[in-house]
Formats: C-alpha cells, sequence, structure tokens
C-alpha cells in the first residue's frame, strides 16, 4: 500500500512521497520492520521523537510526528500532524482496511466487561458469528485469547479487526477505556452503536478530575459515533444525566435503559442466591426472566446489552430470551466452588471503590452467616481510593482481610497501611495466597466469601516482575485442602 493511500489526515506533500510503498505501521520502534511508517507519540514517560533514529535504522520509510516537535533531517520523509495519536489509528485502519459490519463500543467505569461479554452472546444467539473485545482479551467463535490492554494499540486493533473479519465475524463489541479514547484508540473503528454504563472513582492517577475523566469518556459519544446512531445509556446512575446531555447535544440517538430506562425498563427484582428474576418492558411487552447471575449490578449490565442488541438489529423478543442463558464473565463475581456446608467463594475483579460496594452489596441479600472479603489495592495506581475501599469494605463485610494486590514498585506494606487507615479492625495478611486460605479456613455455614481485586488475572506484579498468580486457582486450592 502506497503512503498517499493510508489516510487523508496525512497530508503528504509530494507525489514522490505519497507513491512511497508502507509494509507496516507502528509506534513502537523496536518493532519497525523495512517499509514502516512510525508515528513517533509523545506520552507520560518518554517522547516518541527520541527513538526516531532507531526506527530509522531498522528500516522505517516514513515518520509521523507532531507539529511541535523538533526533527532534523533523519534521511527519510517526516510528515507533521495535529494529531500524531489520532492520524496512526486512521492510518491503520485504512492500511487494515476491513472491519467487521456491526461495531459496537461500551464505556464506563464498571461492567464493561460483562456488558461486552452479554453482548456477544446475545449477538451469537441471535445467530450472529461475534466477537468481544476487552480486559479478558478476545472472544470469538474461533478465539479465545488474553490481552494486556482493556482498549488495544490502534495498530493492533486494527490487525486483529480484519483478522475477525477474515474468520467470518460480522459482529463486534469493545470495551472503550478512558485511556483508550483520550488516546485516539477508537478513532478509526466505525461504530454502530455506543453505550455508557456508569461513572465511579478510577484512573485518578491519569486524569486529573472526576469530571476530566468523565470527559474523555464522553469522547465516544461527541466525537466517534456518527450522528443519528443509537447511544445506550443506562439511567439510574449519578452521571446519567451527564451523559444523556452530552450524547443528545451531539446528535445521538439517546436510548435509556434501566429503572428510569425509556428503552428497556427494569420493572422488578427479585434476588436468590445463584439466580434473579426479573421483569423487563421492551417496546411496550413486559418480559418475565430468570438470569443465572447473582447481583444488582448485573441486572444494569444485562439490560444495557440488551439495548445494544436491540439497537443493533436484534428483536426485542430474541434479546430477552437470550439474556435468561447468560453466562457472567470471567472473574465477574464468578462462583469458583462452595464449602461442604454450601457456602460461597466467589472471585470478583473489583479493584476501584464503586465496583467494591456492588459486589459486596450484591451478596448480602442471599448471606445468612459472615461477608468475608478479602482484598488490597494496586501500587503505582491512585492512591486517593485506598482508604476509600478500605471503608467501604469494613462498612459492608462482617470480615476484612487486607492483602497485597499488584504492589509494583511501591513497598506493599504501605499500600495496606493507606487501606487500613480506613479499615479499623481489619486483618493484615500480606501473603495473599495465605491471606485466601485463611478466610476459606474460617468459613461457616451460611458465610459467602469474596476475593475481590484480580478476577480474571493470572499474574501478581511485584517489582518489575509477573509471578504467577491466580485469585480463582488459590481459591480452588483452598476449598479442596480444606475439603481433605
Amino acid at each position: 500500500m502506497q503512503l498517499k493511500d493510508l489516510a487523508s489526515l496525512l497530508r503528504v506533500p509530494d507525489d514522490k512521497v505519497g507513491a512511497l510503498e508502507i509494509t507496516g505501521l507502528t509506534s513502537d520502534s523496536r518493532k519497525v520492520a523495512p517499509g514502516f511508517l512510525f508515528a513517533a507519540l509523545k506520552g507520560a514517560r518518554a517522547d516518541g521523537a527520541a527513538f526516531i533514529a532507531e526506527a530509522v535504522s531498522r528500516g522505517a520509510a516514513v515518520i509521523v510526528a507532531a507539529f511541535d516537535s523538533h526533527i532534523g533531517n533523519v534521511g527519510i520523509p517526516v510528515i507533521k500532524v495535529e494529531d500524531p495519536r489520532r492520524a496512526l489509528s486512521l492510518a491503520a485502519a485504512s492500511f487494515y482496511e476491513i472491519q467487521p459490519v456491526t461495531m459496537a463500543a461500551v464505556t464506563g467505569t464498571s461492567g464493561k466487561t460483562s456488558v461486552a461479554a452479554f453482548l456477544r452472546q446475545i449477538w451469537a444467539a441471535a445467530g450472529f458469528a461475534a466477537a468481544s473485545i476487552g480486559t479478558v482479551g478476545v472472544v470469538s467463535p474461533g478465539r479465545n485469547s488474553y490481552g494486556s490492554l482493556t482498549t488495544p494499540d490502534p495498530v493492533e486493533l486494527h490487525a486483529l479487526l480484519r483478522a475477525l473479519c477474515e474468520d467470518g465475524v460480522t459482529h463486534a463489541v469493545m470495551e472503550a477505556s478512558s485511556h483508550g479514547l483520550d488516546q485516539r484508540r477508537l478513532d478509526g473503528v466505525h461504530l454502530s452503536v455506543g453505550a455508557f454504563t456508569n461513572l465511579g472513582r478510577d484512573h485518578m492517577d491519569y486524569h486529573p478530575t472526576v469530571e476530566a475523566y468523565h470527559a474523555a469518556k464522553m469522547r465516544l459519544f461527541n466525537e466517534l459515533l456518527p450522528r443519528g446512531a443509537p447511544a445506550v445509556i443506562f439511567a439510574d446512575g449519578a452521571w446519567s444525566q451527564a451523559t444523556i446531555n452530552v450524547a443528545r447535544r451531539a446528535g445521538c440517538d439517546v436510548r435509556t435503559v434501566g429503572r428510569q430506562g425509556d428503552f428497556v425498563a427494569i420493572k422488578r427484582v427479585e434476588h436468590e442466591r445463584f439466580r434473579q428474576h426479573l421483569e423487563l418492558e421492551a417496546e411496550g411487552t413486559v418480559y418475565e426472566i430468570s438470569i443465572p447471575l447473582a447481583g444488582d449490578f448485573q441486572v444494569a449490565n444485562a439490560v444495557v446489552a440488551a439495548g445494544m442488541a436491540m439497537s443493533s438489529g436484534v428483536p426485542a423478543a430474541a434479546a430477552m430470551k437470550a439474556i435468561a442463558d447468560l453466562k457472567g464473565a470471567p472473574g465477574r463475581l464468578e462462583l469458583v466452588g462452595t464449602t461442604k456446608k454450601r457456602a460461597p467463594v466467589y472471585v470478583d475483579y473489583a479493584h476501584k471503590p464503586d465496583a467494591l460496594e456492588n459486589v459486596l452489596s450484591s451478596v448480602r441479600p442471599f448471606t445468612t452467616g459472615r461477608v468475608i472479603v478479602v482484598f488490597g489495592c494496586g501500587g503505582d495506581r491512585d492512591r486517593g481510593k485506598r482508604p476509600m475501599m478500605g471503608e467501604i469494605a469494613t462498612r459492608l463485610a462482617d470480615v476484612v482481610i487486607i492483602t497485597d494486590d499488584n504492589p509494583r514498585s511501591e513497598e506493599p506494606a504501605a499500600i495496606r497501611a493507606e487501606i487500613l487507615a480506613g479499615a479499623p479492625g481489619a486483618i493484615e495478611i500480606p501473603d495473599r495466597r495465605r491471606a485466601i486460605a485463611e478466610a476459606v479456613a474460617m468459613m461457616g455455614e451460611g458465610d459467602t466469601l469474596v476475593v475481590a481485586g484480580k478476577g480474571h488475572e493470572e499474574g501478581q506484579i511485584i517489582g518489575g516482575v509477573t509471578h504467577p498468580f491466580s485469585d480463582r486457582a488459590e481459591v480452588a486450592r483452598a476449598l479442596k485442602e480444606r475439603a481433605a
């Protein structure tokens, strides 16, 4: 493919440059091969301009950089643009050419992974070859692979979308993180429908304020979703109305779901231990449905997914029928096992205040004994949430065990101390494996244990090293040892 064919945003200066054959694209100088376009992106820790020499030495054919980048004569063409991140995303979309016909994106603080998984399942039940892309990786009829980013790098993303098309996938849903939206990773994706779940405290190490965090997520409606396209918004949250206002001003077709929803309305919810009975109203019809999932938040996620499915061509009756057979996403209030006396142990990805509050509130209605929780907070991330999560845990659980969770470069004891400042009376067990084992050992009849923070993850990051570790595996091990 010639350079001039990639994206109109790349204003190629002359025919000679435009005729350059481009064999690939990257923003990582280590991945440059002969004929590549190298995008010199400015990041929080490094400026891609510092790696141009390496890119040239590896055979780069052209450099894309910001207008204000100071780049001397590097021996190959340099194209300067206002927004190199957006330019790279659009160029990647042009380079890989195709993507599934129906693309959907869901943003919000919590619930994105579950909504994406549920929408994929509803689409599949309706007969579509469907995929989901996000925190737990890529799931499609031919793939089930783990990924490291909620919203992938744009080159990786568009290569994946092409591969999914070649696999026969026609419908794909993505999680749209605030980082991914702010860093233009979704620019170039041809969206048919967008959705919003909720907004709580998260990523305050990246966004200066909650308002800035919300604004980053609103790019989905302000800039990426075409005018007139459906925007499915959960109506019952503190930031719902603000999101509705943004989407309407952007010209989206706003469709609200939830107890206050006008597109899919929650009329009644009855909780049981491992399932919930719902009355949902959609298009003037009331549907009585039982879903095999615990937690009010999963009801919210299910109606967002149903609203997205209906907005992308699935009949309401088919969407409602599919809800009854939904399977939870890995590590999302996932029942890993029970004790001999049927006391359940759940693993959940909750690593932010709202998510921890949701999961602990969800298990209380069916717990006749004690709610026990094991959790920690990650290092090199928002410190302000640590005492908040400690307070939530001690308020909503009967036994709180504070342990380590991806301390990264921070001193683990310092992280635990900040959590404990908001959690008087909590038990401190630094070793996560021992914390889980002791929590399982103390369970009695009627108790419920939630191990929160890591969910589907298969590693514990200490220093710069990721050590193999799975909450699910450790819970299973502890239950087996107790049963022996």
